[in-house]
């Protein structure tokens, strides 16, 4: 019986610590929640006193702060707008651009007509006054190897009539090839106008330029002189270019004389470094570089 009592007393124990424990437990959770809901409820006021000394009077920034919070929200609402109007205004400008940019690339194309098997000896020019006949011929522009059937050329004319009229010159033999003539499906990119000759000393210099492409990046400015100068003859002017975006360079090498430019297109094919430059007329003169004093 003793220990049937002793039992009871436990059982009696147990179930009050478990009471007292729920309790607690009832007890903490309404603390906590009474917490999540003052949190909730808080909200960081700029006018209490935290956010300015109190040495401040309490009226006069009162004032000052609301006139400053009035003032920054009607700066930051006017940048916004500014900046949609700008923005909005940009889109359209650049849309505007586009649309005027392509359709003047699709009239350039409709008075442009392409021209292939052209003969080897045959120049931009003959080929522009065999078409000036069907009209006023705004460019032309002879591409590929010089020494190869791989030729091709672009003329534009003033208006779409003459370029379709020009189609006629189909197997119309010029030189000892007879030229294939069809609707171009692109225009000339036209020449930065700053780099045309501008006087008839430029236009000399031309005469006695090539532009040579697709040489090797290892080559120097040095070696492409020795090779033309070897060849053809004396380099009275060079400038080579390159970026680090393209893998080959450019250069326009002016001779002394003209009849060295024409022996410099027979150049072309030929392997300078590790590469098979390409070599045709200049159509912009070698400038010289004016000292950094006088560009100033």
């Amino acid at each position: 019986m003793a220990v049937c009592g002793e039992t009871r007393e436990n059982t009696d124990n147990i179930s009050d610590n478990v009471s007292d424990s729920i309790s607690n437990a009832k007890s903490d959770d309404y603390h906590m929640q009474e917490i999540v809901d003052m949190l909730k409820k808080l909200k960081l006021n700029p006018m209490a006193k935290e956010f300015f000394p109190s040495s401040y009077n309490n009226n006069n920034n009162n004032q000052m702060l609301l006139s400053n919070f009035e003032t920054a929200n009607k700066v930051t609402y006017g940048l916004q707008n500014n900046r949609r109007r700008c923005t909005n205004y940009n889109q359209g400008k650049r849309r505007m651009n586009n649309r005027a940019y392509k359709a003047q690339r699709e009239d350039s194309i409709r008075r442009t007509v392409y021209v292939s098997e052209i003969d080897n000896n045959v120049t931009e020019e003959q080929l522009a006054a065999l078409f000036s006949a069907y009209g006023q011929v705004v460019d032309c522009r002879i591409c590929g190897d010089p020494h190869s059937r791989l030729r091709f050329a672009f003329v534009e004319f003033a208006d779409e009539y003459s370029a379709r009229a020009a189609l006629s010159l189909c197997g119309t033999i010029l030189g000892f090839s007879p030229l294939k003539v069809l609707p171009s499906k692109t225009a000339i990119l036209p020449v930065n106008p700053t780099f045309l000759p501008r006087s008839e000393d430029e236009r000399e210099m031309c005469v006695r330029t090539v532009y040579c492409t697709n040489i090797d990046k290892k080559i120097t400015q040095a070696d492409v002189k020795v090779f033309f100068e070897t060849r053809c003859g004396e380099v009275s002017r060079l400038r080579l270019l390159g970026d680090h975006v393209h893998s080959t360079r450019i250069a326009f090498v002016e001779f002394v004389m003209a009849e060295s430019a024409i022996l410099a297109l027979d150049c072309c094919g030929e392997v300078l470094g590790s590469q098979r430059i390409r070599v045709s007329p200049s159509k912009t003169p070698v400038r010289p570089r004016l000292p950094r004093a006088m560009m100033q």
